[in-house]
């Protein structure tokens, strides 16, 4: 079984861990027991990578949903999703809100969940809390509700919001080369389509009814986790549920905090997530591109001694030479500049990628100078 963590129990451990010296984490990878707002503020500042949310939609429901075969439509009439006013959900969506934004570190980014019900005015909050949005997604469902009384169209999609802490926050992450290349290597689309959660993913009780009536499909949450985290990263779900989040986050390898105050639903979410097994390093290694990667300069190669000053570099077919200088820049003639404005100029041409352009004598043969910037790139990681 998954970690329970009374509230209680969470506020001494995190006051233990802010001792100096101090720092066990005990909270990482639980369900956390509790209201959401005061177990938020309860957890460190800083201390989560991703928020994924699915707050009560606020349906505003008028009474029971029958179809037309006068059977009743299990909807969500849970206490839970009710409230008072829109004010009243707007004052609680601002302190959830406000207590994520404390606890998200600032190289991280939160989704948020819902429907036409309240995801607008969730968004209107994210952007007076100055969050910045970088998305909305909209999951199409391939097997919506019908639409039972036949007076609006069928609702088939819900919407995501994606967002940074702030318009300044540039340390996000978004995993942008694996998504391309698992959509058949075309740009990922901000619409999803998926089914809703059912079959043997559906989780029952003992009574054959649904243990929770907003269940997220694993699909979904886990489009979400690879896109936007990485591995060893915290994944926080403050309004766990039946655990979704947390079972996903686990066969992904990431770590999970789920915060849940309904004791049925953290009882099957535990069991849930004892039952994963997580994915090993080889599945798990997130496929990365040449704009995450570490730049390194040419003069980088200089310094280290790869490359020497005086040194010579010509083309792959040595119709052109340049001269290596101590500074880092190269010359050719009366020109000089970076390796790739000199690249340019040699060849006549506006631009030139100087890397792949420029080589260097290995033996009897030619390497391309990028080979060396390579050579570096691998000290980088082993160093980190």
């Amino acid at each position: 079984m998954a970690s329970v963590f009374p509230l209680a129990d969470l506020k001494a451990s995190v006051k233990a861990d802010s001792r100096p010296g101090s720092r066990s984490d005990s909270w990482v990878d639980t369900i956390i027991k509790g209201d959401c707002v005061s177990a938020l503020e309860a957890l460190p500042t800083h201390s989560v990578d991703v928020i994924f949310a699915d707050p009560p939609y606020n349906l505003q429901l008028g009474g029971t949903l029958h179809r037309p075969d006068q059977s009743l439509v299990d909807a969500v009439d849970d206490e839970w999703d009710q409230f008072a006013s829109f004010e009243a959900y707007d004052a609680f969506t601002r302190a959830w809100l406000l207590a994520c934004r404390r606890v998200l570190k600032p190289t991280g980014s939160i989704w948020v969940i819902g429907s036409y019900h309240n995801i607008f005015r969730v968004g209107a909050t994210l952007q007076d809390l100055n969050f910045w949005i970088l998305n909305d997604i909209i999951w199409r469902k391939t097997n919506p509700m019908p639409n039972f009384k036949g007076r609006r169209f069928q609702n088939a999609h819900e919407t995501m919001i994606w967002a940074s802490p702030s318009a300044k926050a540039k340390g996000y992450t978004f995993n942008y080369d694996a998504m391309k290349a698992a959509n058949d290597d075309v740009q990922m689309r901000s619409d999803w389509l998926f089914p809703i959660c059912n079959g043997n993913e559906r989780l029952k009780g003992e009574d054959g009814k649904k243990v929770h009536p907003t269940q997220k499909p694993e699909a979904l949450l886990a489009r979400v986790i690879m896109a936007s985290t990485k591995p060893g990263d915290i994944v926080l779900d403050p309004f766990f549920g039946s655990g979704t989040t947390g079972a996903v986050a686990k066969r992904l390898g990431r770590h999970f905090v789920g915060i849940e105050r309904e004791q049925d639903y953290i009882d099957a979410a535990a069991a849930r997530i004892a039952a994963v097994e997580p994915l090993g390093k080889a599945e798990l290694t997130v496929m990365t591109g040449k704009k995450a990667e570490v730049r390194v300069a040419f003069n980088v190669l200089v310094e280290s001694g790869l490359i020497k000053p005086g040194q010579v570099l010509t083309d792959a077919k040595r119709r052109y030479s340049a001269i290596v200088r101590a500074d880092g820049t190269v010359a050719s003639g009366g020109d000089a500049g970076s390796i790739h404005r000199l690249g340019a100029k040699v060849q006549g041409l506006d631009a030139c990628n100087g890397w792949t352009f420029w080589h260097f004598e290995d033996g009897q043969s030619l390497r391309p100078i990028d080979d060396l910037r390579s050579v570096i790139r691998s000290d980088l990681a082993k160093v980190e």
